[in-house]
């Protein structure tokens, strides 16, 4: 029987047209500044932010941490919450790559205010780091997709500037919370000094993220990407996968969020979980009842053909994603509602 991989979006497969893009793809050494579709991809993404300039990378954490070492300096603070990405699963790259320490913050469900920020920025003084980044995500995913919207990213952008305190965004699922929430992604640019772009996650791209910052900053982050040994060369092939999913696959995202709350109301109705929590976007997280380990309640999907992942001894976390139809939703309402444990 074939499995329903609900493990992440990053499990996607390209489609036929997304294949055909990367296969006609015009190339060149983007080390040298030549591919020119990689050009394209980082013209069209710092465009549609609103922001100067752009830089593809393999990775979103490796966008991620050339931002942080962009934005801070040895001794240097990280403000960020406790469940980021950048903190929880990012292999301690703040510390090794940026010399940084880092701040974390309880924000509720992941999500951050100017009031929880304001207190832990430290002042002038020998004794502490100096407060230098606030990195948010969005969508959350330890908060189970919840979303920021523009309206609550606002004072947090006022507040740093007060303060001289870059802003960066993870945005892991940034188009996912642009298709929950209705706000616009040319109004980021002017509220975050750098925005990470990830391609392989909800939009169904094989490979890459992409940076967004001024020209000044790209400019640094060429010589960092270059030294983290993030330079390709006909990358092209793979920026084509980016332009062709940013041009086929974000409106299609508002499917994913459906199947997810259909997923959610199916689990909640099921005598094996304690509590799901709400679904803004793509992912499902629920508690199994007292008693059970989640572990076990994976291997008993697994069992059954649904693949997921535990996030820790009572959650579970279920990811819809472009690979994902609405018969296999069907199929695996079906599985979680008769499920014996």
């Amino acid at each position: 029987m074939d499995k329903i991989d609900f493990r992440s979006d990053t499990v996607t497969k390209p489609t036929a047209g997304m294949l055909e893009a990367m296969m006609n793809a015009k190339v060149g050494d983007d080390v040298f500044g030549e591919d020119e579709t990689v050009n394209a991809l980082e013209e069209k993404l710092a465009s549609l932010f609103n922001m100067e300039a752009a830089l593809f990378c393999p990775s979103g954490t490796m966008s991620n941490q050339i931002a942080i070492k962009c934005f801070t300096q040895p001794m240097d603070e990280v403000i960020c919450d406790q469940t980021a990405h950048v903190y929880r699963y990012e292999g301690g790259g703040i510390a090794y790559n940026s010399l940084a320490s880092v701040r974390l913050l309880n924000g509720e469900r992941g999500i951050l205010t100017p009031e929880m920020i304001e207190p832990e920025i430290n002042v002038e003084n020998i004794h502490y780091p100096n407060s230098s980044l606030v990195v948010l995500e969005n969508t959350v995913n330890k908060g189970g997709g919840k979303c920021y919207t523009l309206s609550q990213i606002e004072p947090i952008h006022n507040l740093c500037a007060i303060k001289g305190i870059k802003l960066h965004l993870d945005g892991a699922r940034i188009f996912n919370a642009l298709v929950a929430t209705g706000d616009k992604a040319k109004d980021y640019g002017k509220y975050f000094d750098g925005i990470s772009v990830c391609l392989s996650k909800g939009l169904g791209a094989p490979v890459g993220s992409v940076l967004l910052s001024s020209k000044a900053t790209i400019k640094k982050a060429t010589r960092i990407r270059k030294v983290l040994g993030g330079g390709m060369r006909q990358a092209g092939f793979l920026a084509a996968a980016g332009i062709y999913a940013l041009d086929n696959h974000v409106n299609r995202l508002a499917e994913d969020h459906k199947h997810a709350k259909a997923l959610a109301d199916a689990l909640s109705k099921t005598n094996y979980v304690n509590s799901v929590m709400p679904v803004e976007t793509n992912i499902v997280l629920f508690d199994v009842s007292p008693g059970l380990k989640a572990d076990s309640v994976v291997k008993a999907l697994e069992a059954k053909g649904i693949l997921c992942n535990s996030t820790s001894n009572q959650t579970i976390r279920l990811v819809t994603h472009l690979d994902i139809s609405s018969t296999m939703v069907d199929k695996a309402i079906e599985i979680l509602t008769h499920l014996h444990l």
